[in-house]
């Protein structure tokens, strides 16, 4: 295959497969080039399957983490770089990847899979892991984009204390949001929680810890207008929904925590999702159906952290090569 280009400017500066993909189908095709991607390609590998890795991106969700202080083996590394590390792993095998190409479907037929592509390409696979992981769901406002990784994070267990004595903002109100606050009150100055609807959407709980805390001041009813900076965040608009009057909060730090976006399109219809569109597995990351399983963030496994969907998409390629042992 071609040299598929730059895939982490200055961490990675081009991935080259290491043979031509061949003719006829996959024993194994890995959708998402993640930490579960990743991990689950190199298991397959050293399995002797002949696989395929394609996904529209290398890293996902980690690469919108500037510091990461609690991956084992790290005491310190940023997203970017450590999923630079799992690349440079996946490259010792001999597996065809593609990256760039989003995957928009997966159809199954006489006991294979094929997996389409947004530019009209078909691979067939004999099993197939997905691990497309999940994307934040973005506030879509001004700065927001530009300042990802310098003050603007979408995860606060990764990054809150990063932000230790100074003033930020945590946007949101449901679970994930009041978890933010909690998990801030111990390290931050003070916390703005803004959030669009007029109540909480959080679990009593958690309403509680985050109203008893001195530190958190509730802006309820209140839309983000734009995110400010001076290199990094400085400060942020936010408009009442009712009076329709602006205020600027001055932060450091802005925690966009309105939830994630599994990217399990490609399942639908195909297998069963909960309702929130994670595909649905078993503790061995089966799926609904047979010889298709999931790993990571887009499944319904609870924890969204990188340890856990690299061991999930380990968990995931060991099952998919003990489904083609029995075919």
């Amino acid at each position: 295959m071609e040299d598929i280009g730059v895939i982490l400017p200055g961490v990675v500066d081009e991935a080259k497969d290491k043979r031509p993909m061949g003719e006829g189908a996959y024993e194994l095709i890995i959708v998402g080039a993640g930490p579960a991607g990743m991990t689950a390609a190199v298991y397959s590998s050293r399995k002797k399957l002949r696989t395929l890795l394609v996904s529209k991106d290398l890293g996902g969700q980690p690469l919108l983490t500037s510091e990461i202080e609690n991956y084992m083996g790290y005491q310190y590394v940023t997203g970017p770089e450590l999923m630079a590390k799992f690349h440079e792993q996946v490259k010792q095998f001999p597996i065809d990847v593609i990256i760039g190409e989003g995957v928009t479907k997966l159809t199954a037929q006489d006991d294979e899979f094929t997996v389409s592509t947004r530019t009209g390409k078909g691979f067939v696979g004999k099993a197939v892991i997905i691990a497309s992981g999940k994307r934040s769901r973005q506030l879509d406002v001004s700065g927001e984009k530009e300042l990802v990784g310098r003050g603007v994070t979408y995860c606060s267990i990764c990054d809150a204390p990063l932000f230790a004595g100074m003033d930020v903002a945590v946007i949101g109100g449901g679970n994930s949001a009041l978890t933010a606050v909690v998990d801030l009150i111990k390290i931050a100055a003070r916390i703005y929680v803004v959030n669009v609807a007029a109540g909480w959407q959080a679990d009593p709980i958690l309403v509680e810890k985050a109203e008893v805390s001195q530190k958190v001041i509730p802006f309820l009813g209140y839309m983000v207008k734009e995110i400010l900076s001076e290199e990094r965040v400085s400060g942020l608009v936010i408009e009442s929904r009712e009076a329709g009057e602006t205020q600027q909060l001055a932060v450091g730090g802005v925690f966009i925590e309105i939830g994630l976006v599994p990217n399990s399109e490609l399942a639908r219809g195909l297998l069963a999702l909960n309702k929130v569109g994670e595909i649905v597995v078993d503790c061995s990351c089966r799926t609904s159906v047979p010889g298709i399983f999931a790993a990571g963030d887009v499944t319904n496994v609870p924890e969204k952290q990188i340890i856990v969907a690299a061991g999930e998409g380990a968990n995931a390629s060991l099952s998919a090569y003990s489904y083609l042992l029995r075919r």
